[in-house]
């Protein structure tokens, strides 16, 4: 996709207009610089027929580029006082669809059986038993700190995953799940298992208003087919990495013997038959020897 050029919105006057003021309880920091946003949306790799869901539209100024590209848009915005404000600027896109809720508290599924409806219900009879393309969507939020993790995890394990996640976070966050060992952390773990995050843009302060303290990155979650661990795997998997990360500057023989109720003895042997060095300290295991690890507790 080759994102092309809209006329910027005038985010402080929209803002004036409707009486509105930036959140900061919500994180409310809208992306403005147009070089940016065409970063973003060119990060989603949009095709015409592609299903986006967005985390967030706030005032709609990247909604406009995504709606531009993609077949439809789902737009979902927590603040119902930005409605009015984002009602106006697209109410050119009859292909979006603004939904007010929570996100972490809607099902990915219900929300992408709302697009077939409204799908089914504008194809030609001839074509209405054809499958529609509610298994294949992507995502894009520019999201605040507080909620990455928990909308990472929201969407990987939702009944109908997205097939890549586009996410405009802190840097420092980005940079967090993209690490591989010796600095792996419970966040880039829990996402690599899943897909193949990279930071695709840098975005600084000033592209946003009011301005973060802090500068941002673009990440690009590529889903795998599949999660490298096998599914039936998954709970042991992330219980055995949530009590590897529970203590910080522990090894693991302690971390895992507490935070799974092992005595330590017991820790280290299982440690020890998966080819694991007691010693060590769960940010310096790769994804694979969590495998070996999670499949040593299953036998």
């Amino acid at each position: 996709m080759d994102s092309g050029y809209l006329a910027p919105l005038n985010i402080p006057a929209l803002l004036k207009k409707y009486g509105l003021r930036p959140s900061k309880g919500l994180g409310q920091n809208f992306l403005v610089d147009e070089n940016a946003l065409i970063k973003v949306a060119n990060a989603a790799e949009i095709y015409e027929g592609d299903v986006i869901l967005e985390v967030g539209p706030g005032l709609g100024s990247l909604t406009r580029y995504l709606g531009s590209a993609a077949q439809r848009v789902i737009a979902v915005e927590l603040d119902e006082k930005l409605l009015p404000a984002l009602h106006e600027t697209l109410a050119s896109f009859e292909n979006v669809e603004i939904v007010v809720g929570d996100i972490l508290e809607l099902d990915p599924a219900e929300l992408l059986s709302s697009y077939a409806l409204h799908a089914a219900s504008n194809k030609p009879q001839a074509s209405a038993h054809a499958p529609l393309p509610t298994s294949h969507y992507k995502v894009v939020a520019n999201i605040p700190y507080y909620i990455t993790s928990a909308l990472i995890r929201h969407l990987l394990e939702a009944e109908i995953k997205p097939q890549r996640i586009v996410l405009t976070v802190q840097r420092e966050v980005a940079q967090r799940i993209c690490e591989t060992p010796p600095k792996m952390s419970l966040l880039a773990l829990s996402v690599q298992v899943y897909g193949e995050p990279k930071i695709v843009a840098k975005i600084p302060a000033g592209a946003f208003y009011p301005a973060p303290s802090v500068d941002s990155s673009v990440v690009s979650i590529e889903l795998y087919p599949e999660p490298l661990i096998p599914t039936s795997l998954l709970e042991h998997f992330f219980q055995l990495a949530k009590a590897g990360f529970s203590q910080k500057r522990k090894t693991l023989r302690n971390s895992i013997s507490a935070g799974m109720c092992w005595d330590k003895p017991q820790a280290e042997a299982i440690l020890e038959a998966a080819g694991i060095n007691p010693q060590r300290r769960a940010e310096t295991l790769s994804l694979a020897e969590w495998d070996n690890l999670t499949r040593q507790i299953n036998l």
